[in-house]
């Protein structure tokens, strides 16, 4: 009469530890996963650190505020703006 309880016990315990085991496999792939995938970010910031910004010697400056004026003006003037348009853009780059 004493084995059934030493079955159930054996029983519960092995499943327990199939659990146990399980749940360390499956955090043990997800931190595998995660260090991964920080390697792999590391590697690209590190890609994007090493790349200076192009800048080549024909390289124009940003045109000053009073250049795109111009410019927005003038496409005005040509028609390829409209009225609001050329307002909207203005106070864009005005900042208002």
């Amino acid at each position: 009469m004493r084995r059934r309880p030493l079955l159930r016990a054996a029983a519960v315990g092995g499943g327990a530890y199939l659990a146990g085991k399980r749940t360390a496999q499956r955090q043990a792939g997800q931190q595998y996963q995660d260090a991964a995938q920080d390697q792999r970010i590391g590697d690209l910031e590190q890609q994007q650190a090493a790349v200076p910004a192009p800048r080549g010697s024909g390289e124009q400056p940003p045109p000053s505020v009073a250049g795109q004026l111009s410019q927005l003006a003038d496409l005005h003037q040509q028609g390829v703006l409209s009225d609001d348009e050329f307002a909207a853009a203005k106070a864009k780059l005005l900042g208002t």
